[in-house]
């Protein structure tokens, strides 16, 4: 029986603005020790690749699954009455793997600017670069590319490496590419456990996570502000539709070239960086409203 859970929101306009750019939130440290001790043993006990028993454990599923930090995050992005999971992964490692994984999209990806799911990850234990943490690309998630042109890959530059102590939870939009760190440490340094699983939404998406009072949907700032991996400005117009999207306005509209919601660059600033600045061109409700008869 697939259960649900309700809660209240706490990401705001903005949060949930740069999770549609980067396409990963990192929760550091949110899980009680306790629980991530006793994780961490039943996985010793339990290691197997899908240790889905775990789910019927109410101590895990109140630490982990029903983390207050997580699915408030969780409830912000896919609406209230979310599925909780339902399927348990563990990407298990306890000797070197000097080769990192190929770079990859789980199964049954879609590329699209809606959200329907989140895929999230838990260390149960302290997880640093020697340990092979999973690395992504932020805002990698958007971008169409075949697996095979892509997972032989090395190092890219601008992909992050997700180390973080015990009880570090990720949010990830499904689609992200990603890949396992080689892991360089020996086995005396202990086990790593990845634990993988997935919610979903049930109800159409609106803008009711936490409101900003000064938010202004022209004016927000939907630019990558890390290296950008898409055609060029496409990562920009993903991130506003997919913000749109969630926020239940239907009115998302994109002109192309120099219109909204591109990277205009001003002024310089004061520290001789250059400035951003928003144009209206193309911004919905504004000159295209010909387009809809207004």
């Amino acid at each position: 029986m697939v259960k649900t859970h309700s809660c209240e929101p706490t990401l705001t306009d903005s949060e949930v603005l740069k999770f549609c750019r980067d396409g990963y939130l990192v929760l550091e440290g949110v899980v009680p020790e306790e629980t991530n001790h006793r994780t961490f043993e039943y996985l010793e006990d339990n290691t197997f690749r899908s240790p889905i028993e775990i789910l019927q454990e109410d101590w895990f599923v109140d630490g982990v699954i029903l983390n207050p930090e997580a699915v408030g995050a969780v409830r912000s992005i896919l609406g209230n009455q979310f599925t909780l999971p339902i399927k348990m992964a563990n990407h298990r490692s306890t000797s070197p793997m000097l080769a990192p994984q190929d770079w990859h999209r789980d199964g049954g990806s879609r590329y699209t600017c809606e959200l329907d799911y989140l895929q999230v990850f838990y260390y149960p234990q302290d997880t640093p670069l020697d340990m092979g943490p999973t690395a992504v690309l932020p805002g990698s998630h958007f971008l169409y590319q075949r697996e095979r042109h892509m997972g032989h890959y090395g190092d890219i530059r601008g992909a992050v490496y997700a180390e973080a102590p015990a009880g570090s939870i990720f949010l990830t939009i499904y689609s992200i590419w990603h890949r396992r760190a080689a892991r360089t440490a020996t086995a005396s340094r202990g086990t790593r456990n990845l634990l993988k699983y997935n919610y979903w939404r049930t109800q159409a998406p609106k803008r009711d996570w936490v409101r900003e009072q000064d938010f202004d949907f022209m004016m927000a700032d939907y630019v990558l502000d890390t290296e950008r991996y898409s055609e060029l400005f496409r990562d920009t117009t993903d991130a506003a539709q997919m913000f749109f999207w969630l926020s239940g306005r239907a009115d998302f509209g994109y002109l192309g070239g120099q219109g909204w919601p591109g990277d205009i660059p001003e002024n310089k600033a004061p520290d001789g960086q250059r400035a951003r600045g928003r144009v209206r061109l193309g911004y919905p409700g504004d000159i295209t409203d010909w387009r809809r008869g207004g």
